[in-house]
């Protein structure tokens, strides 16, 4: 685990706690039992260990905007794959990868990993309910990371987790951006994080995605922001629920005023022939 717990602190738990730290011991047991094996029933009891692990720590966002923009992205991701049930696109939910990393969620120790703003996985069964992202019984660690910043954030986001998807998770493809004008994208490369390079608008080409993702001024839950969306191939902007049904609506008025301009058209003409006393 890339962030370690200091071994001189003293930790105060409560019953539930207990109980969750029972959890943390029999999956320390029976995880490499499963790996060797493959046993079920093994699976079946880790997965009833590791329900007991926390959905929550109670600790709220940074602010209102880290809520609104997570769950833009949850919306466009959907959007944009609107045929597809292959993936599982979330923000502001444990992400549990170890025993270990769990102890310190528990323990609500300032060291603990919870999990990233948002993420996208690829190449699952995207119609599985879930509360959480848990590694040992998905097999994969998330594909897409974004991370929001905050004055509190930034220097945590930009070193220790950034180290930590790209040894740990080796997640492809890495995001930050700060709710104005610093945005900045990684790649995987031979294990190591490189910087992507954006386009002319400022944009980063998302191989995960299939789309470019890009800061777009625009109204998205009645507030006017530089938010971060998503454009298509093409540089066509994913519209969101309420855009796709404004446009539908706009689309359906145009054909409309089309049609009553022809028809109007075609009664003039019809008029005309009247006038010159031709039969219809």
């Amino acid at each position: 685990m890339a962030i370690s717990k200091t071994p001189t602190e003293v930790e105060l738990v409560d019953a539930r706690q207990v109980l969750q730290l029972h959890a943390i011991a029999q999956l320390r047991r029976l995880l490499p039992l499963y790996e060797a094996t493959h046993d079920p029933q093994l699976l079946d009891e880790i997965q009833r260990w590791t329900a007991m692990l926390p959905e929550e720590d109670g600790i709220p966002m940074e602010n209102f905007w880290h809520y609104l923009q997570i769950g833009l992205l949850i919306e466009l991701v959907n959007q944009l794959w609107h045929d597809r049930s292959d993936y599982f696109a979330a923000g502001n939910v444990f992400v549990y990868y170890s025993p270990d990393q769990a102890e310190d969620v528990v323990l609500n120790r300032s060291t603990a990993y919870r999990g990233p703003d948002f993420f996208v996985v690829t190449g699952i069964d995207g119609e599985k309910p879930r509360d959480n992202w848990v590694v040992w019984l998905e097999g994969k660690y998330p594909d897409l990371i974004i991370e929001l910043l905050s004055d509190t954030t930034a220097d945590n986001d930009k070193n220790t987790k950034k180290d930590i998807y790209q040894n740990i998770f080796r997640t492809r493809e890495y995001f930050w951006y700060d709710g104005d004008t610093e945005f900045a994208g990684w790649e995987l490369v031979d294990g190591k994080y490189q910087p992507k390079t954006p386009n002319e608008r400022g944009w980063f080409w998302s191989e995960v995605l299939g789309a470019w993702l890009g800061i777009h001024r625009s109204v998205y839950e009645r507030r006017a922001f530089n938010w971060l969306r998503l454009f298509d191939r093409e540089g066509r902007l994913v519209p969101t629920q309420e855009e796709a049904k404004r446009q539908a609506q706009r689309q359906a008025e145009q054909e409309r005023l089309k049609r009553e301009q022809v028809e109007a058209e075609l009664e003039r003409l019809k008029a005309r022939l009247r006038e010159l006393g031709v039969e219809e």
